[in-house]
């Protein structure tokens, strides 16, 4: 991961074509840096061709008088001066690639090498080969493939004819994938004459651009033309000993050094002085240790400041450190983060269309959503329309606005105005849909709500699914009275937990209906609020504190509600059902959808976070026929009043659009097919339920004293720990994972991030819940990694 250090100035260099120079002109840097007395390494990661025409051996040629402060070497060497990724393939069956993790951590272990070296501040030049694009070792693009080092970048621009589009067309592409580019350098060609178009281009953007002489023509005598070159090299030394272009570029980059360090240093007080964070008790916000600097982030990881050495002026450790993100950022990320795929989906709608209206229009991105998520994903036979809006809280105050209109045209006209505004809601408690007024409104009064709040309905308190002690068991609440003198049912697996239909005859199935019957007539009776919809967070309730509801109690709640055996039916029945499923969607748990395992469709459900990968923010209620004619007539106050500003905007579909097309592909890999293997019944039939986490990890950490249950599906890991005040106020499990934020020393053998540097994780707490969630291609050894974590931490308290 991205590294910067007090004592090193790193700069990558990237060319925006072959043949621009980039070899001549970060010679020019070296000596530049040389020239003021620093100390300068040149690194080469892969050079291919000749070695007497090799990008290092050329450094260490002409260093000329500095030699003593110049170090040059190359990592990767092949004879074929042809790309990286044929002159792997060239060398022969044992000239396999290196893989990018393999070829990025040769990079980082260098750098870190070379840090640890300087007493004073010395400078390093990483080059690249070719172009922008062209391929590494392993065929990967080299802008993909330098990304998780997120090195400052030199661009030496292109001063040939067609010059000027290659170099603005490569600065775009590193804009893209969030490069720092801190100067643009070229020739200052006297006939194409590119940088009179350029440095106008670039300043603009607040790029610094500068050009240099162009070298002499190579000689045919070797001799010659040495002399000749190290004359070039020379005279861009003035008397003075200035260097002519090439020293201000040096200037500038480390003037462009110490502003990232300063400012690195200023943000925490910045924020506490300007800043409200959601969920944080800024009573409880000590200083700025307690503020997490995220500089970078790439794939499962954020690159953040290493306080300890931004303080010490003598450190040689990294400034940054890389730290797994545990939450997957709020549940949302789903390939990690700053995806190329995912960026360029909303850079190409953003550059077709920006934004537009959307009422009575339609546009092909929201076009493409609508009916992807209706015909092939999680409306797949029940819903017939879509309504976009921009979050998952509001998605839902959609949802209830869609279920409460339904519901109260089916009862017109007994229904009279003031009762339509008391109609309530039936769930669960601990359920939670969002921070919006409505929203809150549809759970009971709880740490989330507000002077606000309303209340309306009525909450049963939900079984439980966990693992405890090595056993899968379902949890009862005290309120379950027909199972007497039972606090918990042992289950015979957890693939058995999750069978709803071979379960519904079951004597528990049976207790459920009792409690649930009995329950809403007691509510009818004491002249309780009319119920007029079921909203439930399938499977997993997750604010409320990662609670995984026993499926058979959902399922039996909605078919109570509904007066008949869930099934396919045109119309809804009893009262409408609305699925949250903002968490547990878009297989955040393993699955597309929940209703296929419940064996029971919604007549309303809402998807957001994993829509658009973790990439920017929106929502998508999706309804059935029947739910959506409740609003349909030539009266235009009886349409669903509902918008916002952002409705489908076309550069959230287009990232969900690419989204689920890459979650399909995810859905055959390797990774996925051997994770349901691990977790597949005895008889090594597939699972209805699985995990990324490994089954036999789960079990061992369900047997530690400190561990009440721990339970997993998908993604998700969530770690229960020992707790008499338990609840969302209690800091047992913060303070129990604490260690888990602190970096590894870098000889340690555990949580190693891509790039060779150890790593913290970043994790969220419940009260007494710690909960881990990776992204749904998190590589297996990250997360064996964060297993090891885990348990190193666990077993050493």
């Amino acid at each position: 991961m991205s590294t910067l250090f007090k004592k090193l100035r790193i700069h990558q260099v990237f060319g925006a074509n072959t043949n621009v120079g980039k070899t001549i002109l970060t010679t020019s840097l070296v000596r530049a840096s040389a020239q003021r007395g620093k100390k300068v390494f040149y690194l080469k990661p892969v050079s291919t061709g000749p070695l007497e025409d090799a990008d290092d051996n050329h450094v260490n040629r002409y260093t000329g008088k500095y030699a003593t402060l110049i170090s040059s070497e190359c990592l990767f060497r092949f004879d074929e001066p042809v790309s990286p990724h044929l002159a792997v393939k060239m060398k022969g069956a044992d000239g396999d690639a290196p893989s990018d993790e393999i070829f990025v951590d040769s990079i980082a272990s260098r750098i870190r090498h070379h840090a640890k070296d300087c007493s004073n501040l010395a400078h390093m030049y990483v080059e690249t080969a070719g172009g922008v694009h062209s391929p590494a070792l392993s065929g990967t693009s080299q802008a993909d493939c330098y990304r998780p080092l997120f090195l400052p970048t030199v661009l030496i621009g292109d001063s040939q004819l067609g010059g000027i589009s290659t170099t603005i067309s490569s600065y775009e592409s590193l804009l893209l994938r969030g490069y720092n580019v801190d100067a643009v350098v070229l020739f200052r060609d006297e006939y194409y004459r590119n940088w009179e178009y350029l440095k106008p281009y670039f300043a603009e953007r607040g790029i610094f651009l500068e050009t240099v002489p162009p070298p002499p023509p190579q000689l045919a005598n070797p001799a010659e033309d040495f002399l000749s070159t190290d004359n070039y090299y020379e005279s861009l030394v003035t008397e003075d000993g200035e260097i002519q272009g090439i020293g201000s570029v040096v200037d500038h980059l480390d003037t462009c050094h110490v502003q990232r360090l300063q400012e690195l240093e200023s943000m925490p007080r910045r924020a506490l002085d300007s800043i409200w964070w959601p969920f944080v008790q800024h009573g409880l916000v000590k200083g700025g240790k307690d503020v997490n600097v995220i500089d970078s982030a790439h794939a499962d990881f954020f690159s953040v400041s290493n306080k300890t050495a931004l303080e010490d002026a003598s450190s040689n450790q990294s400034i940054l450190a890389p730290q797994y993100d545990g939450s997957a950022s709020w549940w949302t990320q789903t390939f990690g983060h700053a995806h190329p795929s995912l960026t360029m989906a909303a850079a190409k709608a953003s550059g077709r269309y920006g934004h537009v209206m959307f009422p009575q229009a339609v546009h092909l991105p929201a076009l493409k959503l609508a009916e992807r998520l209706i015909q092939h994903g999680p409306g797949k036979g029940w819903a017939s329309r879509a309504f976009f809006s921009d979050n998952g809280s509001t998605g839902m105050e959609v949802a209830i606005k869609m279920a409460l209109r339904a519901f109260a045209l089916r009862q017109h006209p007994s229904l009279k105005n003031d009762e339509k505004k008391e109609l309530g809601i039936l769930g669960l408690k601990g359920s939670y849909h969002g921070d919006t007024i409505g929203a809150m409104d549809a759970c009971e009064e709880g740490v989330y709500t507000c002077e606000w709040h309303n209340a309306k309905g009525f909450w049963f308190d939900p079984p439980t699914v966990g693992i405890k002690d090595g056993d899968v068991s379902i949890s009862l609440p005290a309120s379950l009275t027909s199972i007497p003198h039972s606090e918990s049912v042992k289950a015979e697996s957890l693939t058995w937990v999750y069978e709803v239909e071979n379960r519904l005859h079951t004597p528990l199935a049976r207790a459920y209906a009792m409690y649930i019957t009995r329950a809403l007539e007691a509510l009818k009776q004491r002249g309780g609020p009319t119920i007029a919809a079921l909203v439930l967070e399938p499977l997993l309730m997750g604010a409320g504190g990662m609670l995984f509801v026993d499926p058979l109690f959902q399922r039996v709640l909605i078919d109570t509600v509904r007066g008949r055996r869930s099934g396919s039916s045109s119309q809804w029945s009893g009262i409408p059902v609305i699925f949250d499923e903002v968490f547990v969607g878009l297989n955040r748990i393993g699955m597309e959808s929940s209703g296929p395992l419940l064996g029971v469709f919604p007549d309303i459900s809402v998807n957001a976070k994993v829509l658009t990968g973790g990439l920017l923010p929106l929502a998508v209620t999706l309804t059935s026929k029947s739910i959506f004619e409740a609003f349909l007539s030539d009266n235009k106050a009886e349409a669903l009043l509902h918008g916002h500003s952002y409705t489908a905007h076309p550069i959230g579909c287009e990232v969900a659009n690419e989204t689920l097309a890459m979650i399909d592909k995810l859905a055959l890999s390797d990774d996925w097919i051997a994770a349901q293997g691990r977790w597949a019944r005895d008889n090594g039939q597939p699972s209805s339920v699985w995990s990324l986490w490994d089954p036999g990890f789960v079990t061992a950490v369900s047997k530690l004293p400190q561990v009440r249950e721990v339970m997993t599906m998908g993604s998700v890991l969530a770690i229960k720990v020992q707790d008499h005040a338990a609840g969302y106020t209690s800091q047992s499990a913060q303070a129990l994972f604490n260690v888990l934020n602190l970096v590894p020393s870098e000889d340690g053998t555990l949580s190693v991030a891509p790039g060779g540097a150890p790593f913290g994780v970043h994790f969220r707490t419940l009260g007494d819940v710690a909960y881990f969630i990776t992204s749904l291609n998190t590589g297996e050894s990250v997360i064996r990694s964060i297993e090891d974590r885990i348990w190193t931490t666990l077993t050493s308290t």
